[in-house]
């Protein structure tokens, strides 16, 4: 193909990884798989408030998916620059075609070079994988058809959000029922007729630990189903410190709080590729979830900006299918783990179309439900804290306008981070049982399956899905002012934001108070229109049985 016939695919490149040590060479002949996104055939509606209009499955994927007349002319264009190149799939309605090939074509076609390196992975392990950098090329036939181009570095994406404690500093924990009664969950709602969507990027879990973690809590196990994305599959890889804590983290935080909702736990490849591929098949799978919980993410300087566009485009999807997607915001403070010395956001938290999840310590009698204090999780630079700051990759959204947001590290207006708070300090963590050991965990990685068990609760008790929440939580907000519904967290920092009444880049608006927040919900327009998420049986509360296996 003659240089005149390429042009540089917006927002592609890739920066040289600092850490990454060259290993060999990809083999030209190797086949390997890329998934391509295409454009939208229309913007997604939106409302006053910027939020995505509530459309059905089949509206969503018809009307503003991708035109399949520009998969034809990808695949066209593609097979007859390259004629090895394969089309395996097309999917118009997600926006999204798979292609195939020996990996010296692929390369060839979209003006790349590859290589194997081993850089540091989400557990400080040395991980060996592809790897390109610089901008990727496309022919111009193609330009502003295909918005992404994903799977030729197959680098570690992102890192799961949860801490261990450490034994010198524990100071208490709670099962997560415990919590979710503290934080006033809806009384006589379980989750149940809904689902729960969980994103896994490795890891695994056996159904002898739901059995025995279920039972000792006196719940009846609920539905957990593992679903494979990109080949991926439930591996539990016995290592509690590892992936396997993330997992069972999830599943049983999520699975307690909300025991009557069925949980589809989706394990991709830990990609931008895979994470795009499981969040898009979560979202638009049938039934419709009533939340997606994600606990894993990366400092948005880590991530491409197709491979965020193309992300949050697939959360939006959710928003306007009626999903409330819950992202952890992070672990590493106001840095996000990034050694530059200036403020990061973690993304998908940072997406607009995401409820980001920072973290507190909380310190509460079970017994009584009494708070006796609640602040901002920082254990210091050994022990984690929570993220939260101000994005540099998405605007300020118009929810957010009037909530004192300052301004980015860049100067300018950003989508802020977090919205919402909720246990999280290891050393106030929770009780889990992780590949047969009983152990407690914290981190924001708890807060989003929380926050998602919350939502399906309260879709349960008002009969319609939520979508997109902070419509309803900001409105009416002012700077320095608590807002109904939550309980406002004013002490403590996260290193370079501090909290204070009212919104902060440490714990948002607060921590949800559950039958406050739903009685506020009811009486708002704002989230109530859309189809139904299934009312279903009320049950027990956080205690109520679920039907179901492993």
């Amino acid at each position: 193909m003659a240089a005149s016939s390429f042009v540089s695919l917006s927002g592609s490149h890739r920066e040289q990884l600092p850490d990454a040590t060259p290993v060999g060479l990809v083999d030209p002949q190797e086949r390997i798989e890329l998934t391509v996104v295409t454009r939208r055939a229309a913007s997604l509606p939106g409302d006053d408030d910027g939020a995505p209009a509530r459309l059905s499955r089949s509206e969503l994927r018809e009307r503003y998916g991708s035109d399949p007349a520009d998969h034809e002319l990808v695949a066209s264009v593609l097979t007859s620059h390259e004629p090895a190149i394969q089309v395996v799939s097309r999917d118009p309605g997600s926006r999204r075609l798979t292609i195939a090939g020996p990996a010296g074509a692929l390369a060839r076609a979209f003006g790349t070079e590859l290589s194997v390196v081993s850089s540091p992975g989400p557990h400080g392990e040395l991980v060996t994988h592809r790897y390109r950098s610089g901008s990727l090329q496309i022919p111009a036939e193609l330009d502003g058809v295909i918005v992404a181009v994903l799977g030729f570095d197959t680098r570690p994406q992102a890192r799961p959000h949860f801490r261990l404690v450490k034994p010198e500093v524990a100071q208490a924990s709670y099962t997560p029922p415990q919590v979710a009664d503290i934080y006033q969950f809806p009384a006589g709602t379980d989750g149940t007729g809904q689902t729960i969507a969980i994103i896994e990027l490795g890891g695994g879990f056996a159904a002898a630990d739901l059995d025995s973690y279920f039972g000792s809590l006196g719940i009846t196990v609920p539905s957990v189903t593992a679903v494979g994305v990109d080949g991926a599959s439930n591996v539990p890889d016995q290592a509690p410190q590892g992936a396997d804590g993330e997992v069972l983290l999830d599943i049983e935080v999520a699975g307690s709080v909300a025991p009557g909702a069925k949980q589809l736990v989706y394990f991709a490849p830990n990609t931008d590729q895979g994470f795009l591929n499981a969040v898009t098949t979560a979202v638009q799978a049938q039934p419709t979830p009533a939340a997606v919980s994600i606990s894993w993410g990366g400092p948005e300087s880590s991530w491409t900006a197709q491979s965020m566009t193309a992300l949050d485009a697939a959360i939006a999807d959710g928003v306007a299918l009626g999903v409330t997607i819950t992202v952890a915001a992070g672990d590493n403070g106001s840095s996000d783990g990034v050694s530059d010395g200036q403020p990061h956001t973690d993304f998908p938290a940072s997406s607009p179309h995401a409820l980001a999840c920072g973290g507190t310590s909380l310190q509460a009698d079970p017994a009584t439900g009494t708070v006796t204090s609640e602040t901002v999780w920082n254990d210091g630079s050994q022990g984690g804290a929570t993220g939260g700051g101000v994005s540099q990759a998405f605007g300020l959204p118009a929810w957010q306008a009037n909530a004192g947001i300052p301004a980015s590290p860049a100067g300018k207006p950003g989508r802020g981070v977090p919205d919402v708070a909720g246990n999280a300090d290891p050393a106030t963590g929770y009780q889990v049982l992780v590949d047969g050991q009983q152990t407690v965990i914290g981190g924001t990685s708890a807060v989003a399956p929380l926050c998602a068990a919350l939502a399906a609760r309260l879709v349960q008790a008002r009969g319609n899905r939520l979508g997109l929440l902070q419509p309803a939580l900001y409105a009416g907000v002012e700077p320095g002012q608590p807002v109904a519904g939550l309980r406002d967290i004013t002490n403590g920092s996260n290193g370079a934001y501090q909290a204070g009444p009212g919104w902060d880049a440490c714990s948002g608006l607060g921590v949800p108070v559950g039958t406050a927040l739903l009685a506020r919900l009811t009486g708002s327009a704002t989230v109530t229109a859309g189809g139904s998420g299934g009312t279903g049986g009320a049950g027990s509360g956080a205690t109520g049985g679920a039907a179901g296996g492993a």
